[in-house]
């Protein structure tokens, strides 16, 4: 079929490069406009920007999209992943059938921005992949096809998103090829059902303490790579980049550092310890507890506050 794809992140990638493996034909590729980025704030390229180069696929950045940005642009069907921007109806009745979505969560569970960071967040034990009809509504449109995956316990929000990512181009290339053939009959989502994942904000990631140690543990995978789990030790900030729990009764106050060495820097919460093992200083690189110590006098009684980056 003649594709128009919609993208933008790193997620979507994986959707563009198989719909060309596949042999449909990419007529466009609509993605944002390159944003400043970085200390020197020097414009640069989005990701699906770069793999639609590599691909030799035709591109539009309108900073406003509407039917203008598509004039001219013939297609049987839009595909929409991680484009950072609701599709206006004049926009979803361009291609002859529709435009059609490519979203990391079992809809209608996790509707928006976030929702790998929110899987993690509350401890979902499977999150999956939906390729789904667009309407003028964010994420609620009819189902055409879902494929369920489990959340590992070692699973972060980066880690996850990337699996989803491949997952979700396996899943659009089936769908495409059943819809052309008339096997499909979308099916609409539960609305009682329906729960919402905004993007996340730095301050979501100030690490409470007196929170459970699993709840923080999830928090400090939820975060990676954005916002992270922020804390502070003797006045400087800190984000915890990986850790494991360790059940037992509240006997120290939370936030307390209970024992250290140069495995983990255990640490007291509501209930359960923490145990710390990899950091990252303010304006430093990811480190293990070991090199942390090696530059960083921590000691048992020290205290770990929250302030956010």
């Amino acid at each position: 079929m003649r594709v128009i794809f919609f993208g933008t992140a790193a997620y979507a990638v994986p959707s563009l490069e198989r719909l060309a493996a596949a042999g449909h034909t990419l007529a466009l590729c609509v993605t944002q406009p390159d944003r400043r980025q970085g200390r020197g704030l020097t414009p640069q390229p989005s990701p699906v920007k770069q793999a639609a180069a590599r691909l030799g696929v035709n591109m539009a950045q309108p900073e406003r999209l509407d039917g203008r940005a598509l004039a001219g642009v013939e297609a049987d069907v839009g595909v929409v992943a991680a484009y950072g921007q609701l599709i206006r109806r004049e926009v979803l009745e361009l291609p002859a059938r529709g435009v059609i979505g490519v979203h990391p969560s079992l809809l209608p569970k996790y509707r928006g921005a976030a929702p790998v960071a929110w899987a993690l967040l509350n401890g979902e034990t499977q999150t999956g992949t939906t390729i789904f009809q667009l309407d003028e509504r964010l994420d609620a449109g009819p189902i055409l096809s879902q494929r369920a995956l489990a959340i590992e316990p070692s699973h972060t929000t980066a880690t996850l998103t990337e699996r989803l990512a491949g997952m979700g181009a396996e899943e659009l290339v089936k769908t495409l090829e059943a819809l052309e053939a008339g096997r499909i009959t979308p099916r609409p989502q539960e609305e009682s059902n329906a729960t919402y994942a905004p993007k996340l904000t730095k301050a979501q990631g100030v690490i409470d303490w007196a929170q459970t140690a699993s709840a923080i543990e999830r928090l400090v995978r939820a975060t990676l790579p954005w916002p992270g789990a922020s804390t502070t030790w003797a006045g400087q900030s800190l984000k915890v980049c990986a850790a494991d729990v360790e059940p037992g009764p509240r006997a120290e106050e939370p936030g307390t550092v209970v024992a250290v060495s140069s495995s983990a820097l255990t640490v007291a919460t509501g209930d359960g310890r923490l145990l710390i093992r990899e950091l990252q200083p303010a304006a430093g690189r990811r480190l293990r507890v070991g090199e942390f110590l090696a530059g960083h006098r921590v000691r048992s009684g020290d205290r770990l506050g929250a302030r956010a980056w």
